[in-house]
């Protein structure tokens, strides 16, 4: 996948997050969802900091980034869930 469209993923779900915010009359809509952004990237961080100690990784690829910044923290414990199913 090109970077712009990778670019374009994560543009379109900040301003998905910034609606979804507003819509909830959230003072700053637009910081609200960068910090959702960002919650989900150092979730993935922290799983992947652990797993020494724990013995989880999570693989660090194009899919992992994504779900982690769309998803957040739920999307991130559902790749730990499915890691561990299957």
């Amino acid at each position: 996948m090109p970077l712009w469209g990778i670019g374009l993923i994560l543009f379109s779900a900040f301003i998905i997050f910034a609606v979804i915010h507003y819509a909830g009359k959230n003072k700053r809509p637009f910081k609200r969802s960068l910090i959702s952004l960002c919650f989900g990237a150092l979730t993935l961080l922290a799983v992947n900091l652990t797993g020494g100690i724990t013995g989880v990784y999570l693989p660090v690829s194009l899919l992992s980034i994504l779900v982690s910044l769309i998803g957040g923290v739920p999307g991130v414990t559902l790749m730990l869930a499915l890691n561990l199913y299957f």
